[in-house]
């Protein structure tokens, strides 16, 4: 026998008896599964995640971890989020019950409906957002409804009156004074070193690309974002100095205070920016640009924490925050779906597709008809996530046909359909994809102890306004809210508009389990909905979870921009079958195929093993998202 076959035949045996010895992974995924023990951080960026990373390292907890992350981030993945922004964070302790974070600030004091409605009744507009250079602005500081055929009382996506109070910071601090260990200025210095400098990306490079013919209106953040009135190349590096010096000035404020206490040294930074000289020039910019927000309306803002929603599925907790964001439609899905076999139907099956659809569509309905701000509206709260109204919820289901009806229940009288409702739509002309909301970020972190934080932070978005010489970026969110006066999120002074970000923590008989989030505007809660029940129904690691084909309805009142309702229509990413997209048509889904990985969401997942401590991580390849192990 030569010598190369008997090599061939020693390495065909060797790998038969390894593979008859050692458990394979027979996953297909792109990216394997992270695990450590020290922890998990996971987000949008990996020099976002390098930052909660250093932290972890430098003995912070999972919260500390978690807000650096959140601060790297709102420097460096400004196409999608940025320091004007908010940020809802559920926070899990060890011995300790989770927690929320209301990191969403509040409407302008100015902003009532009368004042977006008598806007959309001016003539003369052409322009998208309030620039302070724009023919437009010089005519009359409420410029008119600016696209074709447009609803009249339409909440602009973008300029000066799409700003809600920056939450960001504050939500930061309320998270670190309450729940973690560490200094502002400790898990502020990556973001900081950001400021100064990092190489941009493909990404940023292309979105500072499309959305320059709206930026550039303002000269702030066209000073920014073209410096020497150049797009920036892929790799240069990029430097934000003006926010740079307000992140350090802050830190500064906190130092100067420190030898009165942790306490005290960071409530002294939240309120230079909330309360001082921040607060004044942001204020100050805004009046002086068309703008609604003012000093008063930050001073008078502040990150309050509360309790969760919840809800128990086949044993699993899963939680939630309030019902001023969406979060809560995805409880009220896994109480209809907890009626359904899921596992028989098969993941991705037709029957398994159709099922979590409609399901999804009586919780989006519910969502358009009840969900506000608790502060300004009364919400059926109980009643909307008992069990009892899901089973009966659960008879509108039609496991042959698509519903093609907007279909809220009735919570208050205990029945399954609202009998007087007049569907609600806008579906105005619409807008142009570079005025389009730009949607979000996500942040999880999981540490050695089982702590476990999961963020959502959005807003501030290109294109944006740069509030003068502060360099933070300023908010969109408002545009979330309506002028419907009857719909629970009217807009109104003081109030938050109800957000699809939607953080979610999972446990396990009260012990850390799982936390999850992802950007994608009104899919989110799809998102994580299925990536749930590929851990818990079909045994998923996590990687492959956030890998595996998905769907998502359309069958809702958008939350942004011309808050169009798209009756039955169904995105279907590419991967799946023809028999099922066949079988899901002829149910009368209206089925709009994607990409091979076309959805919108990205999530990251981090699973915790309480036996051995092992800390598992996933990241959706789809958009950029990543994991890291410690």
């Amino acid at each position: 026998m030569k010598a190369s076959t008997t090599r061939a035949l020693v390495l065909a045996i060797t790998a038969a008896f390894l593979w008859t010895t050692t458990k394979v992974s027979t996953a297909d995924t792109f990216r394997p599964v992270v695990r450590g023990r020290r922890g998990v951080v996971a987000g949008g960026h990996p020099l976002s995640v390098e930052a909660g990373m250093r932290v972890l390292q430098h003995g912070g907890n999972a919260v500390d971890a978690g807000v650096a992350t959140i601060l790297a981030a709102s420097v460096i993945e400004f196409s999608h989020f940025s320091f004007g922004g908010e940020v809802p964070i559920l926070i899990k302790l060890k011995g300790k019950d989770v927690s929320v974070v209301e990191g969403m600030g509040t409407a302008p004091a100015k902003a009532t409906r009368e004042f977006f409605v008598n806007r959309a009744r001016q003539t003369g507009a052409d322009t998208a957002a309030t620039a302070p250079n724009s023919s437009a602005t010089r005519r009359a500081e409420t410029e008119a409804t600016t696209y074709p055929d447009a609803k009249p009382g339409l909440i602009p996506s973008t300029g000066p009156l799409a700003a809600t109070v920056p939450a960001v910071l504050d939500a930061c601090v309320t998270a670190l004074d309450q729940f973690g260990t560490k200094s502002l200025g400790e898990v502020m210095q990556p973001a900081i070193e950001l400021a100064d400098g990092f190489p941009i990306d493909e990404l940023r490079v292309n979105y500072i690309t499309t959305r320059a013919p709206i930026f550039s209106q303002w000269p702030e953040a066209k000073q920014i974002f073209m410096p020497n009135g150049q797009v920036p190349k892929v790799g240069d590096v990029f430097v934000q100095a003006d926010l740079s010096r307000t992140l350090r000035s802050i830190v500064a404020i906190e130092k100067q205070n420190a030898r009165r206490g942790r306490h005290a040294g960071l409530m002294a930074a939240r309120d230079y920016f909330y309360k001082g000289a921040v607060a004044k020039r942001i204020g100050d910019y805004m009046q002086t640009h068309g703008g609604l927000l003012t000093a008063s309306d930050l001073a008078a803002w502040h990150a309050g924490v509360g309790a969760p929603t919840k809800t128990n599925y086949r044993g699993y907790e899963v939680y939630k925050t309030g019902f001023w964001a969406q979060g809560p439609m995805m409880l009220e899905t896994l109480n209809l779906l907890e009626g359904y076999d899921l596992k028989k139907m098969g993941q991705n099956s037709p029957e398994y597709v159709h099922t979590v659809t409609e399901a999804l569509k009586l919780s989006f309905a519910d969502r358009d008809r009840f969900y506000g701000d608790p502060n300004f509206v009364k919400i059926p709260t109980e009643q909307l996530l008992s069990k009892s109204y899901a089973s009966m919820r659960r008879s509108l289901i039609d496991d042959k046909r698509a519903s093609l009806d907007q279909r809220p229940g009735d919570p208050a009288n205990m029945k399954p359909l609202l009998a007087s409702f007049t569907p609600v739509a806008y579906n105005a002309q619409p807008l142009p994809e570079i005025l389009k909301a730009n949607d979000t970020t996500c942040v999880n972190v999981i540490d050695k102890d089982g702590n476990m934080f999961s963020a959502t932070p959005s807003g501030a978005w290109l294109p944006a306004m740069v509030a003068g010489d502060t360099g933070v970026l300023m908010g969109q969110r408002l545009q979330s809210a309506l002028t419907d006066p009857n719909s629970p999120n009217v807009v109104a002074p003081g109030k938050r508009p109800r957000i699809t970000l939607t953080p979610t923590i999972v446990l396990r008989d009260g012990q850390p389990f799982m936390v999850l989030s992802t950007p994608g505007g009104d899919n989110q809660d799809q998102a994580l909905l299925q990536v749930l029940l590929n851990i818990i129904e079909f045994g998923m690691n996590p990687q492959e979870a956030v890998e595996a084909p998905r769907f998502d309805t359309q069958h809702y009142v958008s939350s942004f921009d011309n808050h169009e309702f798209l009756a039955g229509v169904l995105n279907l990413e590419g991967r799946f079958s023809a028999n099922v997209f066949g079988q899901l048509v002829a149910r009368g889904h209206k089925v709009k195929p994607q990409g091979p990985w076309g959805t919108g969401s990205s999530p990251t997942v981090i699973m915790y093993d309480v036996k051995s401590g092992v800390i598992s991580g996933g990241a959706d390849p789809r958009r950029g998202r990543y994991a890291v192990a410690w």
